[in-house]
């Protein structure tokens, strides 16, 4: 295509707004951005950008021409994810994301097998946003809940974690042992901030324990954990991180607490080495933790 560089030119001044922050991006002087533009406005015989003091603001025809260029971009975005994992070596980068809270476990994981493997360049996002996988944003992801069902995905089951109720040592010793849930008048919770989590133990809370009694809340897995420890209140805690001495398990886990891991890959990209090399690493790594059959 003749014109490709006026049409990038033209979707990222859309995307942006501005003249000056296209040129930034595409790394070229602004007057190669107008240049650009007017050639491109002659050639199709419309105006495709109202100008005015603010910047850029496109027409009709520029909205057209964005989504166009828009499914492009991503569709070189996801030919480029899949060229990266396509090698028969294991090296280059490696991108991993999980949910939150399973840094204790994933990081010595992902340190041993960067130390066995020194050529892969590993980034571990945890976010509760769901990476794409079918542009390339994530080689491997570890999801919760209900099996995901994205089309050209493989979906693997991977662990069930356990939850159990903790209180540290000195609230236990302050309030005593509650008897759950028949008994609980008088203690503290420390819960999820988030009303609509679909976390079996979050669902448990909200319809066992009134809200008054829920008197830390926190979307931060590590300050929750913290604050139990602290003696905040009693909470959920994932069983394997729960080995301190300064807890108490107040109730044992219950399989309506449990949460189901999986492990997510795009069809492009499973069977190549690199990916399936660490698939089998990481299983390998956490037979301890997986309580349940493959």
């Amino acid at each position: 295509m003749d014109n490709w560089d006026e049409i990038r030119t033209a979707f990222q001044v859309a995307r942006l707004g501005t003249v000056s922050g296209a040129a930034e991006v595409l790394g070229v002087h602004h007057a190669t951005v107008i240049r650009h533009i007017d050639a491109l406005e002659g050639r199709l015989g419309v105006k495709l950008f109202q100008r005015h003091a603010r910047g850029y603001t496109p027409t009709e025809a520029g909205q057209d021409l964005l989504r166009v260029a828009q499914a492009t971009d991503d569709q070189f975005s996801q030919l480029s994810g899949r060229i990266r994992g396509r090698g028969s070596d294991v090296s280059g980068e490696l991108v991993v994301t999980t949910i939150g809270g399973l840094s204790e476990f994933m990081v010595p994981v992902l340190s041993r097998f960067q130390r066995d493997y020194p050529d892969v360049i590993l980034r571990y996002l945890t976010s509760a946003r769901l990476f794409r996988l079918e542009y390339g944003e994530a080689h491997v992801a570890i999801r919760a809940g209900s099996p995901p069902s994205q089309p050209d995905n493989v979906v693997q089951p991977f662990m069930r974690l356990q939850f159990a109720i903790y209180g540290s040592k000195d609230y236990v010793e302050k309030y005593g042992m509650p008897t759950i849930p028949t008994a609980m008048e008088g203690h503290r919770f420390v819960g999820s901030d988030d009303p609509a989590s679909r976390a079996p133990f979050a669902r448990w809370m909200r319809d066992n324990i009134p809200e008054r009694q829920v008197i830390f809340r926190s979307g931060d897995n590590e300050a929750n954990r913290q604050a139990i420890m602290d003696g905040i209140g009693l909470g959920f805690l994932r069983t394997f991180e729960c080995g301190s001495r300064d807890l108490v398990q107040v109730h044992p886990p219950l399989a309506e607490w449990d949460s189901r891991l999986w492990l997510v890959t795009h069809m492009d990209l499973h069977r190549t080495n690199k990916v399936q090399t660490f698939l089998k690493y990481l299983k390998e790594h956490t037979k301890h933790l997986r309580n349940e059959e493959e």
